[in-house]
């Protein structure tokens, strides 16, 4: 089966890529990350991303576009919610790319992450799946993540210290003090 693949980062998509690969799956990956801060660390994630596309021979579409401008203007009001809006922003992009270039289905390594809300990354999935006419593919890889890490550490992917916004990137540093 056809699957386009929303990837966050390099090391999300060894912890996805090393489940599902077992299972048959044709899939092309996609790096659309407009939430990502400052634009080094996007420039970082991406070449990442298109990296660990390339060390696996995937097949990798990038939306090019630094959204963060934009991203900003729509948490501003309501920070505390930003992660469900990124998580239905990254995944609407896909699904819409998916059900327009003929994937029979979509899904993200985000699901891999144990940092992530993997209930509220089902759940928007879901939503766009029946809303665009493809399959959400769920697959909970999170207790490989540790291992995925190190093999994405000997595969000499960047390796990120926050999920990427700038809000996240406060979070970190404040509980380290």
């Amino acid at each position: 089966m056809k699957i386009l693949v929303h990837m966050c980062c390099g090391p999300c998509g060894v912890a996805f890529m090393d489940g599902i690969s077992k299972e048959g799956f044709q899939p092309t990956m996609l790096w659309h990350n407009p939430n990502i801060h400052p634009f080094i660390e996007y420039k970082n994630r991406h070449t990442s991303a298109v990296d660990f596309a390339a060390l696996k021979q995937l097949p990798v579409e990038a939306d090019e576009f630094y959204g963060l401008r934009d991203f900003v203007t729509e948490v501003a009001g309501d920070i505390d919610s930003r992660c469900a809006y990124c998580y239905r922003i990254r995944l609407e992009f896909t699904a819409k790319r998916a059900a327009k270039n003929g994937f029979a289905a979509f899904s993200t390594t985000l699901l891999a992450s144990p940092y992530q809300n993997f209930d509220a990354i089902c759940k928007f999935g879901q939503e766009l799946a029946e809303e665009h006419g493809c399959e959400f593919i769920v697959r909970d890889f999170r207790d490989g993540f540790r291992a995925a890490m190190d093999e994405a550490r000997k595969m000499g992917l960047y390796m990120q210290k926050y999920c990427g916004c700038v809000f996240s990137e406060e979070e970190r540093y404040r509980k380290s003090k």
